[in-house]
């Protein structure tokens, strides 16, 4: 991917988020138990932060907080490396649904960490740093989503 200017990733990453946040809420529009999807609007709500977060990088302001985030690791079950890519559909069985968000945010996880080392400013990069311990604990919350259901199944 080419991005002449830092802006260009900006909006390339907010462009993402936008489109991370909608499909968590396709999906909560879909889910027939409460629980689960009270879940996937959660996550929409997180990924829309992120949309906040990254537009008010890009007017040159930092959001409140960012100085005093707390990073941790955050344990990879590497369930993601033996799912396959897979595209939504409306009426997908939600253990398809769990592979193909897991997937989603893997290749967010990924995204970010290419993009902090695309860019120059620290306080970009701490910013993409941060976005990349976020998703990261997304697809640790689906993965685990994902065993309980596949466990419940009998699997």
């Amino acid at each position: 991917m080419e991005f002449k200017t830092p802006n260009d990733i900006l909006d390339y990453a907010i462009g993402k988020e936008k489109e991370a946040k909608q499909f968590y809420l396709d999906i909560s529009e879909e889910e027939t138990l409460s629980g689960n999807r009270q879940v996937f609007r959660d996550f929409a709500k997180e990924e829309d932060k992120h949309v906040v977060l990254l537009e008010k990088l890009k007017a040159g302001v930092i959001a409140e907080g960012i100085d005093n985030y707390e990073f941790k690791w955050i344990k990879d079950i590497k369930r993601s490396d033996l799912l396959l890519d897979i595209e939504y559909e409306k009426g997908m069985h939600y253990r398809d649904i769990l592979m193909l968000a897991i997937k989603r945010e893997e290749k967010a996880l990924k995204l970010y960490n290419d993009l902090q080392v695309r860019i120059e400013d620290p306080d970009h990069v701490k910013i993409f740093k941060m976005l990349c311990q976020e998703e990261a604990k997304h697809k640790l919350a689906l993965e685990t989503m994902y065993d309980d259901h596949m466990a419940e199944m009998g699997d």
